[in-house]
């Protein structure tokens, strides 16, 4: 009987030792919400490789091709644009804008 109360306590023990949380397994919080809010899940990619695909972008938005230029200026113009469907970009961009002279 003696060797069972004794074994009882020695399992209470370890028990106690094994399942305590401590203070640093409360200090995540994500027990409470496991979900973190978008700007800090977004927080590992770096700011400067953020800016300079950014600035990238400008860039490349700055330098675009003289057709492309055009494609978008007829694009913008809705005659010029349903010329485009039928006879192309090219020559709607004739047509509309390349008669123009400036003085």
């Amino acid at each position: 009987m003696r060797c069972l109360i004794i074994f009882t306590i020695l399992a209470v023990l370890v028990m106690a030792a094994t399942c305590y949380e401590s203070h640093e397994s409360m200090e995540s919080h994500e027990y409470l919400n496991p979900f973190i809010n978008r700007r800090r899940a977004n927080g590992f990619i770096q700011a400067d490789s953020r800016l300079e695909a950014i600035s990238q972008e400008r860039i490349r938005e700055r330098n675009k091709s003289p057709q492309e230029q055009q494609r978008e200026a007829c694009e913008d113009f809705y005659p010029c644009e349903l010329y485009a469907f039928r006879h192309g970009y090219a020559a709607a961009y004739r047509h509309y804008f390349g008669r123009r002279r400036t003085k």
